[in-house]
């Protein structure tokens, strides 16, 4: 892996720290709803972690990501059509789907 590929592993690593910094405190979906600089911030670092994957994908193209294309698209909708963002879909992300996501970048570190 290029020292290239791996800063875009470290940003995806980081932005999942940051998210879970930024929602530590926010224990359910309405306090999420409520929480616009939590929001804010999440985006943020989603769209970070998007962005770090399509770079690695064209960096790296014989690694796999589980679920890189719709992490990708994700990230495209959140910067070019953010006015259609629904918070259940990011609170999911953030409940169910980022670990998934660090143990699979994590295994790249080795």
């Amino acid at each position: 892996m290029t020292e290239k590929s791996k800063k875009y592993v470290s940003d995806v690593l980081r932005a999942i720290d940051l998210i879970r910094l930024f929602s530590i405190d926010v224990t359910d979906f309405n306090s999420y709803e409520k929480d616009l600089k939590t929001q804010s911030a999440v985006e943020r670092q989603l769209v970070i972690i998007g962005e770090a994957l399509n770079k690695l994908r064209q960096t790296e193209s014989g690694i796999t990501i589980e679920n890189d294309k719709q992490i990708i698209g994700f990230r495209n909708r959140l910067v070019h059509a953010y006015d259609s963002i629904d918070n259940s879909i990011v609170w999911a992300i953030i409940k169910r789907h980022l670990e998934k996501l660090k143990l699979e970048i994590e295994g790249m570190e080795g």
